[in-house]
């Protein structure tokens, strides 16, 4: 049985991306004529004539993709009798341009124009391209597209180790299952590294399986691949959010003691994550203490955002203070990454129900020159919905943009929950109406509690537009459908109501 079957055989979810993508045929334009972000105009045109380097140092200071396309499809000096002549590097640089800015129907039909790869283009399309390809497939969640870059034409064989890792990552962003990740292994038939394994087990991970974690690492061993501090991080992960603590700390000793690789920050924020879960507090303020002698793992925050969570949690607010004079003290620099910031924010408007400090770490974020992320300002919204204050949270939500953060969809979805919980339901219909313009969606729940108290209430106007509204959305679940219909059909003159949802009652 080859690499990767075994593991393969013991899944049973359903196969998404199973087979090897099939060449595709891709359409070869004849000419330079626009379509998407080609039918824009140019935004200049250099007069003079330009050669392949000075074509390339133009594409390269183009910052607008659009117009970089329009002078990479028509040089100042080409004409019919004498077409221009890309080199690989223009290939290069508008394909990863388009590729950042999503414009990937105007892509491919750049990556159908490339030059086959012989002596007189040099070595051909190089991998970090195809890489670039398919990584932004991946940031765009797009798996498929993603799979048929992997073996798009235009990059000739053989594909090597780092290709497949790109593609598996790009799969990994997309979330899809593991055993989409393992086909596609088992059907390039390259050889796996330890990074290869290393995503796989973090898509393990990510699905909530141990087992197969473990499985991907027992097996890494057995090729005698040697893991790396991520392998040996996504497994300490994996135990402590299954609980399993004491089997974590042995992996913790092992991987010194058997395998000469230090564990890292990653492995002790989650060590102090699990303990603090389980209520240790104070073991996992020991276990931050045995980073004292290692100044590289004190530079990362992350362990004590997860302190300072867990000591507001345990109702010991005081002992905050002391851990942030540490931090202080130590020459760590929390507004890296906001960790500890947000946990301030997190666990006074949570545990201690204080928005005024909330507010006022929000304050002091900014004038240390962090900027606040829509997570800090969801967790105030939630807050002040929490204590009843939603007007507060309204005016929050609307001054977010003129702060430099624009509300997401967790932003939305807290204030709209906040609102119903607080039986604000015609605040909450407006809320409901700037989420679609946006795009946004409520939570499935979110929807239920909403239909439910406006149909406790007996709003039968509101709960008309109501059902309308989450129907075209699709976040109304059919029972939750069928009792919101049949609660206001129970007055004979709401029949309309019937009547006008007979067109998008959901299957």
């Amino acid at each position: 049985m080859g690499q990767f079957e075994s593991t393969i055989h013991m899944i049973q979810s359903p196969i998404v991306l199973a087979k090897k993508p099939q060449q595709q045929h891709w359409v070869r334009l004849s000419r330079a004529e626009p379509t998407g972000a080609m039918a824009q105009k140019p935004a200049a045109m250099a007069a003079k004539k330009l050669s392949s380097c000075n074509l390339t140092a133009a594409l390269r200071q183009e910052q607008d993709a659009g117009a970089a396309l329009l002078l990479f499809l028509n040089p100042p000096n080409a004409t019919p009798s004498s077409p221009f002549r890309h080199c690989l590097r223009c290939y290069d640089l508008i394909i990863s341009k388009l590729a950042s800015a999503r414009l990937f129907q105007d892509m491919e039909s750049i990556l159908s124009r490339l030059p086959p790869s012989d002596a007189s283009h040099g070595a051909g399309p190089r991998e970090n391209l195809l890489c670039r390809v398919v990584s932004a497939y991946g940031r765009a969640r797009l798996p498929a597209a993603a799979c048929r870059a992997f073996v798009h034409p235009a990059f000739p064989e053989p594909r090597t180790a780092h290709a497949l890792n790109t593609l598996l990552h790009a799969l990994l962003d997309c979330r899809s299952p593991l055993r989409d990740l393992l086909v596609v292994c088992h059907n390039a038939g390259i050889p796996a590294n330890a990074s290869t394994y290393n995503i796989l087990m973090r898509a393990a991970a990510a699905s909530g399986s141990l087992e197969h974690t473990r499985n991907l690492f027992d097996e890494m061993l057995s090729l005698g691949i040697a893991p790396t501090v991520e392998t040996f991080g996504t497994l300490v992960a994996a135990l402590c959010d299954a609980g399993q603590l004491e089997e974590a700390f042995e992996v913790k000793e092992a991987m010194v003691r058997q395998h000469d690789v230090p564990p890292n920050a990653h492995v002790y924020t989650s060590l102090v994550k699990g303990l603090c879960q389980r209520g240790e507090v104070d073991a996992a303020v020991r276990l931050k203490d045995e980073m004292v002698h290692k100044a590289e793992l004190l530079q990362n925050s992350a362990v004590y955002g997860v302190l300072v969570r867990a000591l507001f949690r345990a109702g010991r607010r005081r002992e905050v203070d002391g851990l942030l004079e540490e931090l202080k003290v130590r020459g760590i620099v929390p507004h890296r990454d906001r960790v500890v910031y947000n946990a301030m924010v997190a666990g006074l408007c949570e545990d201690e129900r204080d928005p005024s400090a909330a507010f006022a770490v929000l304050d002091d974020m900014q004038k240390c020159g962090c900027k606040p992320t829509a997570v800090t300002y969801s967790m105030l919204v939630a807050g002040l919905c929490k204590l009843g204050r939603w007007q507060d949270a309204i005016e929050l939500v609307k001054d977010m943009p003129r702060q430099g953060c624009t509300p997401d969809v967790v932003t939305y979805r807290m204030l709209f929950d906040g609102l119903c919980a607080a039986g604000e339901f015609h605040e909450a219909n407006r809320v409901l109406g700037d989420m679609v313009v946006k795009g946004f969606a409520p939570s499935k729940d979110g929807a239920r509690k909403f239909v439910e108290g406006i149909e406790k209430e007996g709003d039968a106007v509101l709960l008309e537009s109501v059902l309308c509204r989450l129907a075209k959305m699709n976040v109304l679940e059919s029972s939750g459908w069928e009792k919101a219909v049949s609660g206001a059909l129970n007055d004979p003159a709401e029949l309309r109501i019937e009547k006008q949802l007979a067109s998008i009652r959901p299957a």
